[in-house]
């Protein structure tokens, strides 16, 4: 990299070298300008120090696997958004930092360009869109408004991490109310595990009516977070899934060495238990299985003289899907020996 100086750099230079010292070393944006000003526009000189105070990253954190981290949710009874901000360790994902990072871009992502998701799905929030969003965390070490983007720059800096905006999504109704759990909350609005649903009225919700239904979807998306269905009901349950689990309860059954008649009615009843685990509105309720998911919103149909449905239903945790990187602890020792 070519050597850059000027003791009189103009605002448009004093701005480029920020920027490409920024990319260059992952160190916070007022740590760049200090050093830069301190070494009279010198980028290299700038650099050197960032590397003796330990702000310029020893190799490139976004390789690093990032597994930890949080889930924010910002809604009101109409419509929520629910965002995953990945770190590296817990360790961050407790930091108040980030925590206020995660908690401004759940706010923000409730104006952010959306795409229609499937049925009883939630819609998916464009991350360009979001990133491009303004937002102010209000705190010491990161004030004023930034883009959400180089929010999440800036917190990587900071914390030293691999801070990673991985997913967001949103969900509205316009005739019931959106209900949340989250598990796991070190904050308001804040879990490792998230369970969102809508509950949708016919004909509307009227105010007097909505306590009842908050409660109900309260306990409904704490159901959701513990009992993890995967579709609304036993009709939605799709062909694939079906046979898949019959290959597998197929598989099972013959190792008895029954008759294929007798196989064959085994095969079946355990996969109407099966779809029984797996469908929302099938399912027990966690906190009193004498009643189904169902059964209580039928209850509470009876009580509104409404019909009460679950309109989309999503449950979230952190890290899910992600492979987590496996380290050899033994090899490393050895490593750093040699």
């Amino acid at each position: 990299m070519g050597r850059s100086f000027s003791s009189d750099a103009s605002g448009s230079v004093q701005t480029a070298l920020i920027k490409q010292l920024r990319e260059r070393t992952g160190a916070p944006i007022k740590d760049v300008k200090a050093l830069l000003m301190q070494c009279g526009w010198d980028s290299e000189a700038a650099f050197t120090e960032l590397r003796r105070k330990g702000l310029a990253a020893a190799n490139k954190k976004a390789s690093r696997v990032a597994a930890e981290g949080l889930i924010s949710v910002a809604l009101n009874q109409k419509c929520a958004a629910i965002v995953e901000i990945n770190s590296e360790t817990d360790f961050v994902a407790r930091n108040d930092l980030f925590q206020k990072l995660a908690i401004s871009i759940a706010k923000s992502a409730l104006a952010a360009e959306v795409f229609v998701g499937a049925p009883c799905q939630p819609d998916v929030i464009n991350l360009q869109s979001l990133e491009a969003l303004r937002v102010d965390l209000e705190h010491p070490k990161l004030q004023g408004e930034v883009s959400v983007h180089d929010a999440v720059a800036e917190v990587a800096a900071i914390t030293g991490e691999n801070v990673k905006l991985r997913r967001a999504f949103c969900m509205s109704t316009a005739t019931g109310l959106v209900s949340s759990y989250l598990h796991t909350s070190p904050f308001p609005g804040l879990a490792r595990i998230a369970g969102l649903l809508t509950l949708e009225v016919e004909g509307g919700c009227p105010e007097e009516q909505s306590l009842i239904l908050k409660e109900t979807g309260s306990n409904l998306a704490m159901h959701l977070v513990a009992a993890r269905p995967l579709f609304l009901s036993k009709d939605h349950v799709t062909s694939e899934a079906l046979n898949l689990e019959r290959d597998i309860l197929k598989s099972q059954a013959l190792t008895t060495g029954k008759p294929q008649s007798v196989v064959d009615k085994m095969v079946e009843g355990r996969l109407r238990k099966y779809v029984e685990e797996i469908a929302f509105l099938e399912q027990k309720f966690v906190v009193d299985d004498s009643k189904t998911v169902k059964g209580i919103l039928d209850a509470v149909s009876k009580n509104l003289q409404k019909t009460v449905t679950i309109g989309k239903f999503f449950r979230m945790e952190v890290g899910e899907g992600i492979e987590r990187e496996h380290k050899d602890f033994a090899a490393e020792v050895a490593a750093q020996a040699s």
